[in-house]
């Protein structure tokens, strides 16, 4: 927000003058004692003039430059924060804006009472809506900041990390509430996988990415998974298809060698042996 005039705006300087309001130079470095005795006169004014003139564009302007210093006040919780505090001071500022259009004179109430809300809303609107790098629901982002001012309170407390069961019955929530807000506090940034990481190998230091830490996937793991799926399967065929099964997959018999072994023909074994992967092949595809 600009603190110099317009050229439209200076022209009306005198008219402003005479309109009963005082001539400020620069608003920004008005005193916030004196400030705030100003921005009572220009509310009053601004409520008189007409919407859209000159005038109470002039008005509004001035206002909004009287108290950029609530703006930087508010902004100041926030300078934590990784983005750049001239960016919050603009987010603010748009809080300040809310306010003047809205305030009435007839709540009796401190212009700087009523707006410092809108501009810390403002302000919190924003990192709600652009600072998580994976959007979770408002409920679970409000948790989030409660649980790190519970977690820092706990751990002056005692001195270490508090548990799950402390957090609860520090919220008064339930553990699962606080596990998920716990969960859905992962979500607030993540890490590329390319990203690097430094990584100790042979005394010397190399640079790797986060994806390089990952195994690559164990081809016997599907194996497991089929058995472990067929089983039950198995277990329902009648005692001869499985002995069949044994000798064909376990024992590594020929088809001939099975026949022999159960004084049937070769062609029979095959019948057998294809009815039964195929009830096991179905009852897989089923699963």
């Amino acid at each position: 927000m600009t603190s110099e005039l317009t050229a439209a705006e200076a022209e009306l300087v005198s008219e402003v003058e005479v309109a009963g309001l005082p001539s400020v130079d620069d608003p920004t470095k008005v005193a916030p004692k004196d400030a705030r005795a100003l921005t009572k006169t220009f509310l009053d004014r601004l409520t008189e003039l007409e919407e859209g003139t000159h005038e109470y564009q002039y008005v509004r302007n001035t206002l909004i430059e009287l108290n950029l210093s609530l703006v930087r006040y508010a902004a100041r919780r926030f300078r934590n924060r990784s983005v750049e505090m001239e960016d919050i001071i603009q987010v603010g500022t748009i809080g300040l804006i809310k306010a003047i259009d809205r305030f009435d004179l007839s709540r009796e109430v401190e212009f700087t009472t009523f707006a410092v809300p809108y501009i810390v809303g403002e302000i919190k609107r924003f990192f709600r809506d652009t600072s998580w790098a994976v959007h979770v629901p408002r409920r679970l982002q409000e948790l989030r900041i409660d649980l790190a001012k519970a977690n820092e309170e706990l751990f002056q407390r005692f001195d270490r990390s508090p548990t799950t069961t402390e957090l609860a019955e520090h919220l008064k929530l339930s553990e699962e509430e606080v596990v998920e807000g716990l969960v859905a506090s992962n979500g607030y940034l993540t890490t590329s996988l390319d990203a690097p990481a430094d990584h100790e190998a042979g005394g010397a230091s190399r640079v790797t990415t986060y994806a390089d830490r990952f195994g690559d996937v164990d081809p016997a793991m599907e194996i497991v998974e089929n058995l472990h799926a067929l089983k039950p399967l198995v277990g329902e065929l009648d005692e001869r298809d499985r002995r069949i099964l044994q000798m064909r997959f376990g024992e590594e018999l020929t088809q001939s060698e099975i026949g022999a072994e159960l004084g049937v023909s070769q062609m029979h074994v095959s019948r057998l042996l294809t009815k039964s992967l195929t009830r096991l092949r179905r009852g897989l595809l089923a699963e």
